[in-house]
């Protein structure tokens, strides 16, 4: 046997094999879901953020004091809307606020001596009257008039 050596068909399936692996190793890795499963996928871009709810207008904080006989508030300027009136009474006799106007009719609970409170209310355009509900305080002059709006004050 002089040097010939032949090698048996099995060249072919493992080429084959070989280009396989390539062309498949080529498609995936797009890090997606089902790579390699066709084309990639967008991604979607998140959603925009939804617009937050609208808000109450702020009520407007007016301070009252509530002494024997006499209601001094903090403002004298009062434009329409909503309205926290913090009530302080620093009398000596028990004392609330009510308030009446185009708005409505809004009363405060009974204050003892040295005690707050809050009333709200939404004014409305037009001539109010903030007075003393308690024992005939009002006709012992714990009252005052306000106007709302485009009449304010008398101008």
């Amino acid at each position: 046997m002089t040097g010939t050596f032949t090698r048996t068909g099995r060249v072919g399936p493992g080429l084959a094999a070989g280009a396989l692996a390539a062309l498949l190793a080529a498609c995936g890795g797009g890090g997606y879901a089902g790579a390699g499963n066709g084309p990639a996928a967008t991604p979607t871009p998140p959603a925009a953020p939804a617009a937050p709810a609208p808000t109450a207008p702020a009520s407007t904080r007016v301070t009252a004091d509530l002494s024997d006989f006499h209601i001094a508030l903090s403002r004298t300027t009062f434009t329409p809307g909503p309205y926290t009136f913090v009530l302080r009474n620093t009398g000596h006799h028990e004392h609330a606020l009510e308030i009446e106007g185009p708005g409505g009719e809004q009363r405060s609970k009974t204050l003892a001596p040295g005690a707050n409170g809050t009333l709200g209310i939404t004014l409305k355009e037009g001539a109010y009257e903030l007075y003393c509900p308690v024992d005939g305080h009002k006709d012992l002059g714990m009252k005052t008039q306000i106007t709302v709006g485009a009449a304010m004050n008398g101008y």
